[in-house]
């Protein structure tokens, strides 16, 4: 194993012990200033590997950084993605353990789940929507494990994009059935109104997020399995949270999610 690896599999490690602790650790962009992004991919690969290891199970895929605010804050001109298990799943009705959690921050999305596997390259929206079993309404709770949020795009991508956990609404709505381009979103916190989006914040769609996403993994030999979830990326602006905190969000056309915070 060269020095290299040896730093790639060193910093995964320590981004899975965080994890388990639930602490925060200095951006690694601090500490390595030559870190590219392939590398924050390898050490991505790493975490997922501990996790593994662990018993965990691989269950979708999330797509980060898909506004341009985003991109320009990161100073990147593309989305990021993580992997999803199945310990991050958190049933619709169950509350979250703040002290399960370090510094998370509340998305509404549109989740997809898939019926058919998707191949990349070359993978069009019309694919997706053919291979989509159905979209949902979703939380996804982000977290990251870099302290204070100082993330570059190579610090979020090797914390597996920020992923935290994630909950899933109460219907699965054929997508050609929608306009997911204007799709719209109201979320609420504690009863009032902290956001409100439409699919078209997600690269003009959230079905081009995931070709985009299939297209990705593609070239680096993987792809998305029938069965699988996926985040398609925030439709409105990062919300904060803490203990008592109670959210909903409603999709025009596809649904509500609700999670609540002890």
């Amino acid at each position: 194993m060269s020095q290299s690896e040896v730093g790639i599999v060193a910093l995964g490690d320590e981004l899975f012990d965080a994890l388990r602790q639930a602490r925060m650790v200095d951006p690694l962009t601090e500490r390595y200033s030559g870190l590219t992004i392939e590398d924050g991919y390898r050490i991505q690969q790493r975490l997922i590997e501990r996790r593994i290891q662990a018993g965990e199970k691989v269950i979708g895929k999330k797509i980060g950084v898909t506004s341009q605010a985003v991109m320009d804050m990161l100073g990147v001109n593309q989305p990021d993605f993580g992997q999803l298990t199945d310990r991050m799943v958190i049933n619709q009705g169950e509350s979250i353990a703040m002290e399960s959690l370090i510094q998370p921050k509340a998305e509404g999305e549109i989740a997809f789940v898939l019926k058919q596997d998707l191949s990349g390259p070359g993978v069009t929206v019309a694919d997706v929507l053919r291979a989509t079993e159905g979209v949902m309404a979703c939380f996804e709770i982000v977290d990251s494990r870099i302290r204070d949020w100082q993330i570059r795009i190579q610090d979020t991508v090797a914390d597996n994009a920020s992923c935290g956990v994630f909950v899933l609404g109460d219907r699965l709505v054929d997508p050609r059935h929608l306009d997911l381009y204007t799709t719209g979103m109201v979320l609420e916190k504690n009863g009032r109104i902290v956001g409100t989006g439409a699919g078209a914040a997600t690269m003009g769609s959230p079905a081009v997020a995931v070709a985009w996403l299939a297209n990705t993994l593609g070239q680096l030999g993987m792809s998305l399995k029938a069965g699988e979830v996926i985040l398609s990326g925030a439709l409105s602006a990062m919300v904060p949270v803490t203990a008592g905190d109670n959210l909903r969000m409603t999709l025009a056309g596809i649904g509500s999610c609700s999670v609540r915070f002890d």
